[in-house]
């Protein structure tokens, strides 16, 4: 039927393709095949279950800042701090603020635009095999849905949600009307992502790398 699992223990990094899942610590994932015939991983990073409505909280899963590693930043719950990094790895789970006078609304200084980019990015916070997708592959998908909205996206084999986005000056949950999902794609300063609207059609969006959206991996 096009769709399968694989299982990944990225502990070790052993693979083994006969096997029915995908093991990120202690999660189980499966994985599926979209209508353009990539495979991706059947929920979003962080999600604890394959979402059985596009609002559903279960299936949310985590908001990562564009380029962080999974390091806690991108819990739901996480702390925060106003202090920038540095460097690629902050050393800490923190989610990053930034007053509204901080271009370019980075949470390193200086930016960074190769930390997402293929399954060997620097920060690649997906399991061995998988990597973030490029703004290209979003849209690719993103044609294929009918309507082009939140109703096709999460009809579609994805099953894509409104997990929201967090916000970079106070770090606070918004907008679960709408899905946010980043690419590893870089735009000048910011970073292209798709967002997927409950009554508005889905595009491609630019916005700061600072705030916190969904992350869905596809197989390198």
């Amino acid at each position: 039927d096009g769709d399968y699992v694989l299982s990944l223990v990225v502990n070790d990094g052993t693979v083994n393709s006969a096997a029915d899942s995908v093991t990120i610590t202690a999660a189980t994932i499966g994985t599926v095949t979209s209508a353009t015939g990539r495979v991706w991983l059947d929920r979003n990073l962080g999600a604890s279950q394959v979402a059985t409505a596009f609002n559903d909280s279960a299936a949310y899963g985590d908001l990562y800042q564009w380029g962080r590693g999974t390091d806690g930043h991108e819990k739901r719950d996480s702390s925060t701090t106003t202090m920038l990094s540095s460097s690629d790895t902050p050393g800490h789970n923190n989610f990053i603020l930034l007053p509204a006078s901080s271009f370019p609304f980075d949470w390193r200084n200086p930016q960074n635009d190769n930390l997402w980019q293929g399954e060997a990015g620097i920060n690649n916070p997906c399991p061995s095999g998988f990597r973030l997708p490029t703004i290209a592959e979003w849209e690719a998908e993103r044609v294929t849905w009918s309507p082009k909205t939140l109703a096709g996206a999460f009809a579609s084999p994805l099953k894509l949600v409104s997990a929201g986005s967090r916000y970079y000056q106070d770090g606070s949950i918004s907008f679960l009307d709408g899905g946010y999902y980043w690419s590893s794609s870089v735009d000048v300063t910011a970073a292209p992502y798709l967002f997927i609207g409950n009554s508005s059609s889905s595009t491609i969006v630019t916005y700061v790398r600072a705030e916190g959206f969904s992350v869905r991996c596809i197989q390198d």
